[in-house]
């Protein structure tokens, strides 16, 4: 996983999606640099004694570079490191490694939920939404952590600059994944319930 602001994302996140007998631990790297440093060592740590009804999920930012190809990165990376990701995953054989992008970046998935913006920051217009231009969250121009700034200065916060940790913690504290209008979120979200589908047969 990349930035400490989806790491703190996560932690509001995963308790409102994952039943209490499903435990997690989320490892954040800082930066897609780093991230690519260890992430491919990790995996191979885990290889060899992964227990059966483990599965390791690898969130990644977009951050503008190609979908497809960074997919791929990921799915290479897990493959040399002797797992099984859910793409290359047999149906009589259950996969080990759960691969997900957000597009474009973490701030997408807080402008699939409008309301929890709002909850956060009670002076954002609830009809964001439906403006034009932010009708869908994965395909906001000109960056959506900018797009975020604009909106949260326009309503009078972060007046100083968008403090991603602090807006992080504001608006996924409010977040309703089922309802989240990012198709990267719903994809993620989706991976999960599949997750913990396979725990429950």
């Amino acid at each position: 996983m990349g930035e400490p602001s989806l790491e703190l994302a996560l932690a509001e996140l995963l308790p409102k999606i994952l039943p209490s007998n499903v435990t997690s631990n989320i490892h954040g790297y800082g930066g897609k640099d780093e991230f690519f440093k260890k992430v491919p060592n990790r995996l191979k740590g885990y290889q060899p004694s992964l227990p059966p009804d483990w599965k390791i999920v690898v969130l990644i930012d977009e951050d503008r570079e190609d979908c497809l190809k960074l997919k791929k990165q990921l799915e290479d990376m897990a493959i040399l490191a002797g797992l099984i990701p859910k793409s290359s995953c047999q149906k009589d054989k259950s996969f080990q490694v759960l691969n997900r992008i957000v597009v474009e970046e973490l701030e997408a998935w807080f402008f699939g939920d409008v309301e929890a913006i709002c909850q956060a920051y009670p002076k954002v217009s609830a009809n964001l939404a439906k403006q034009k231009g932010y009708r869908d969250p994965d395909a906001i121009k000109g960056g959506t952590w900018e797009a975020l700034e604009r909106v949260l200065q326009k309503a009078g916060y972060h007046l100083g600059g968008l403090q991603k940790l602090k807006a992080s913690s504001e608006i996924s504290k409010y977040m309703n994944p089922e309802s989240n209008r990012s198709k990267s979120f719903q994809v993620f979200y989706q991976g999960l319930l599949e997750i913990i589908d396979s725990k429950q047969v």
